[in-house]
């Protein structure tokens, strides 16, 4: 049985999913030991452990330099050395490779894609303690977003490249009629052709959720991949680039279709992204080094998820404390180190009405402050919502939150049961006024919660609306019991182009963003120029080639 035909059945449900966008998913979420089988976990601890303080080996990929200085951020050393192999050496490779790669048939492509993405499936436990200490993510959601949600994405995507390349005939039949002439016959020759060399640049927070998309895309679309990891997340895309490598292989298959770069010398990444031969380059990051790439790549279609504000308008809502276990969920999550996390919320200076009674300002913002002290009460629940810290930097801003404005609830420091050393924040919640635009209109990353009070209702929408317009978003809310405000709301996101949730008080909070049902980002404000995933995010990976003659 060959790989495709293994698979098949899971791409032919990915194909259908793609166009139903309801909830579906082929890997289990949860890190059940029935599912990934008895000691699992307990393996993949032990694996981890043995590997801290070693060189991680790939096959095929040797170096007489190997480089890495991860922390984790639950306050120890990794001191794992990877091998760092030059820029220049790794294109000539990955060229050689593609080569190769590109006369695969498309299904034959296909079936190594889905085993890549099962054979990760498989090392979800791996995963998870690979991302949990690197990123500073929670044990769960470690496991979670770096392995069954990633390998969600990466499916999504390859649906969407799939479905795209299958539509495109490999051979036509051209013939005219000429009246009483003979008519025009001519046979053609469709080939689909690589753009090139595809550099991923990932992030120092969701390492494979915001790569997988690009990497089974790219891979899928007979592009070689070289991936550059964020000099402290190396772990989790060392050990997603050796399975690939090791599938590739075991295929007959020239292995550096995929490798990595690990360099300490911004210069050698910088030259990297210019060369001529790499022509696509997918970014997730700072705004500073996206737009940095966007102006200095001109060679290369670059895809950027970069800073946004994401922001919540408190309208009149008559189930406040509804919306204030929502909130205190979305605004703690990982310590708001995430793309999707709530960062403004506006508030009408005069109060809310909810359920004929009004509500303060001071009221509203005690409800949201009260909602997060009770959820984060407990120690040992709360360092599995919070995780870790990710770096020094968001420390800093926690610290001097109380610049930004009033202080209504300070952020205090929690020791995880397991590990002494972690750094470990609640969130800090500061009042803003709405007429502070430069202390609110700018990403504070991490657990800094600002409540901006509002002239009024009206207000809140165009403060709103001028913070996207400038600075772009990944997310917004709203909470209100008035369908009118509701509809104006919704007519800015999509003038803003922004994703909009609406009173959400369930179990979906506003960072969620899931594969199959929900685009991560529009791909059309300041934050991202590219969504995950949809036709436009594969369109750019490849070309297509006609060669006719005369039949």
């Amino acid at each position: 049985m060959s790989l495709f035909e293994k698979h098949n059945k899971t791409l032919k449900r990915a194909l259908e999913e793609i166009s139903n966008r309801g909830f579906w998913s082929p890997y289990f979420e949860m890190p059940s030991s029935k599912v990934y089988g008895e000691g699992a976990k307990e393996k993949a601890t032990e694996s981890f452990q043995s590997q801290c303080g070693k060189h991680f080996e790939i096959d095929g990929l040797k170096s007489n330099t190997y480089l890495g200085s991860e922390v984790s951020p639950y306050g120890f050393d990794l001191n794992i050395k990877y091998p760092a192999i030059d820029a220049d050496t790794l294109i000539k490779d990955a060229l050689c490779a593609m080569q190769e790669w590109k006369k695969i048939p498309l299904d034959t492509r296909a079936g190594i894609c889905l085993e890549i993405l099962d054979r990760l499936n498989q090392h979800s436990f791996e995963m998870a303690n690979a991302v949990m200490h690197t990123t500073g993510q929670p044990y769960v959601m470690s496991f979670q977003a770096g392995g069954p949600h990633a390998q969600d994405r990466g499916l999504e995507a390859l649906a969407y490249t799939y479905r795209q390349l299958k539509n495109i005939p490999t051979t036509s039949r051209f013939e005219k009629p000429m009246g009483k002439n003979p008519p025009i016959v001519t046979n053609r020759k469709f080939v689909v052709v690589p753009k090139g060399i595809s550099v991923i640049i990932t992030c120092s927070t969701f390492p494979t959720w915001n790569s997988y998309s690009a990497l089974f895309s790219s891979l899928l679309a007979c592009n070689s991949v070289i991936y550059k990891p964020h000099s402290n997340v190396i772990l989790p895309i060392a050990l997603s680039v050796k399975i690939a490598r090791d599938v590739l292989a075991e295929n007959g298959i020239n292995p550096n279709v995929i490798s990595m770069i690990i360099s300490e010398d911004r210069a050698e990444t910088q030259k990297l992204v210019k060369d001529e031969h790499v022509k696509l380059i997918d970014f997730t990051g700072s705004t500073g080094f996206g737009d940095w790439l966007e102006k200095n790549a001109p060679q290369a279609n670059v895809y950027t998820e970069k800073a946004g504000v994401n922001c919540v308008i408190v309208d009149h809502f008559n189930d406040l404390k509804a919306m204030g276990r929502n909130l205190s969920l979305a605004l703690s999550l990982y310590s708001s180190q995430m793309c999707t996390a709530p960062q403004n919320i506006f508030i009408p200076k005069d109060g809310i009405i909810s359920n004929g009674e009004k509500i303060s300002f001071d009221d509203v913002a005690a409800i949201i402050t009260g909602s997060i002290e009770k959820l984060l009460s407990v120690d040992e629940r709360a360092v599995e919502i919070l995780g870790a810290i990710q770096n020094d930097g968001i420390c800093q801003r926690v610290k001097e939150a109380d610049t930004l404005g009033t202080m209504l609830l300070p952020s205090r420091d929690i020791k995880h049961p397991l590990f002494d050393n972690a750094t470990i924040k609640t969130p800090a919640v500061v009042k803003v006024s709405a007429k502070d635009k430069e202390r609110y209109q700018s990403e504070h990353f991490g657990p800094v919660i600002l409540l901006i009070e509002t002239d009024s209702r009206e207000d809140s929408l165009n403060v709103w609306q001028d913070t996207i317009k400038h600075h772009g978003a990944i997310t917004a809310g709203v909470y209100s019991s008035d369908e009118d405000f509701i509809e104006k709301v919704e007519a800015i996101a999509i003038d803003e182009k922004v994703n909009l949730s609406v009173n959400l008080i369930g179990g979906v909070i506003i960072n969620h963003s899931m594969a199959f049902t929900d685009f991560h980002a529009t791909g059309d404000n300041k934050a991202a120029n590219c969504a995950l995933t949809n036709e436009n995010f594969v369109s750019g990976r490849y070309s297509v080639v006609t060669i006719k003659r005369d039949a």
